[in-house]
């Protein structure tokens, strides 16, 4: 009834209070967790890597010290590949990043139990903080679907999401043992597809150009991926750090690309995530470049989100470095954009994904 329901001034959309009620409580465990005061945070973590590339990281608890008063939720990933630590190749020297090494990476399973056992350790009140998501699958193996559902089956009341996995990479695709991956490969279509059908929004890593490419060469990557966003429309899917990399610099049309898409009704369930220290330098580098992205996030400002992209940090000032170098934009934006890209787009998606992902567990995976 209409009496049920409120509007949500800063998140500018409806929701029906005894849905949220009954589904939050559908999950394990939630109907006791309380979730963060959102006003006493600086923002929500969009993106973020509990280990690397080897694996390691803080323990979850460390983390949750680093986050302190600062950061109020985080999606909890893992990194799906591990660099591989070929004798052959760098002898004693143990790699730590894919970058010191010539032997290839492949795709780590393990992460995502792990990623769910740490969660799993936490007060239930600390729980209520992270929305763990599945990545350790092969995004070019048509099992990789499977791999998600059974995730979902093994540790129910855990996951809300999807991601970070990547398709095309700057140095890291043509690292990966076994079959490139592609943005036209149908076992990311199966992906996209059973994510859509649960309510998993899937967080997508996909360069938007090539490194170094010739003068005026059209960044052909988009055209497809913008095929695959199109294939996938009940399916909430975020770009992550708008297709940039350490040597993919924004083309020249970056920014009215992105405007083009969210112009374009079809695209709606697509989001912008501008995580990563590396991006934010970018977006950031002249007066210029801030005004553009503020104009943009001012007009869109349901369709952006903020995440650190931080891998395994070691302290709170690491963890908020990307925080700090976007406070010229963030100065530009108005009180109720600032607010959707900080916290209130976050709470909207991954508070529906946990309604929906509980209540696919709980029609599909029989009682125990």
């Amino acid at each position: 009834m209409k009496s049920d329901c409120i509007r949500s001034r800063r998140n500018l959309r409806w929701l029906c209070l005894p849905l949220l009620a009954a589904g939050l409580a559908a999950q394990s465990g939630f109907g006791q967790q309380t979730l963060p005061n959102n006003d006493a945070y600086l923002f929500h973590d969009s993106h973020f890597h509990l280990t690397n590339y080897v694996q390691e990281g803080p323990d979850i608890r460390n983390f949750l010290e680093i986050m302190g008063n600062k950061v109020g939720r985080s999606m909890l990933s893992g990194i799906p590949l591990q660099q591989q630590w070929m004798h052959a190749s760098t002898g004693d020297f143990a790699p730590r990043y894919y970058t010191q090494t010539d032997a290839p990476l492949y795709y780590y399973s393990f992460t995502d139990a792990f990623i769910a056992m740490a969660y799993r350790s936490l007060k239930p009140a600390e729980r209520a903080r992270f929305d763990p998501m599945i990545t350790g699958f092969n995004p070019t193996d048509m099992y990789a679907a499977d791999h998600i559902r059974r995730a979902l089956t093994t540790f129910p009341g855990v996951f809300s999401g999807i991601g970070e996995f990547s398709i095309h990479k700057e140095f890291v695709s043509s690292k990966v043992a076994g079959e490139v991956a592609t943005v036209n490969n149908k076992a990311l279509d199966r992906i996209l597809e059973f994510a859509g059908e649960v309510g998993l929004p899937v967080v997508l890593h996909c360069d938007v150009d090539t490194p170094f490419p010739r003068p005026n060469q059209y960044p052909y990557i988009v055209l497809k991926l913008e095929e695959l966003f199109l294939r996938h429309p009940n399916t909430t899917v975020i770009w992550a750090h708008v297709g940039l990399g350490r040597i993919v610099r924004p083309p020249e049309s970056q920014l009215g690309m992105i405007e083009r898409a969210l112009l374009r009704p079809e695209l709606k369930h697509v989001h912008f995530d501008i995580s990563w220290d590396v991006t934010a330098r970018y977006l950031m580098r002249t007066p210029e470049t801030v005004s553009m992205a503020a104009r943009l996030i001012n007009r869109f400002p349901e369709r952006f989100l903020f995440g650190t992209d931080a891998v395994a940090p070691r302290s709170q000032q690491q963890y908020l470095e990307p925080y700090d170098i976007y406070a010229p934009m963030l100065a530009e934006l108005t009180p109720e954009a600032r607010a959707m890209l900080l916290k209130d787009n976050y709470e909207r998606i991954f508070d529906k994904a946990r309604i929906q992902v509980r209540a696919w567990e709980k029609a599909n995976i029989p009682a125990r």
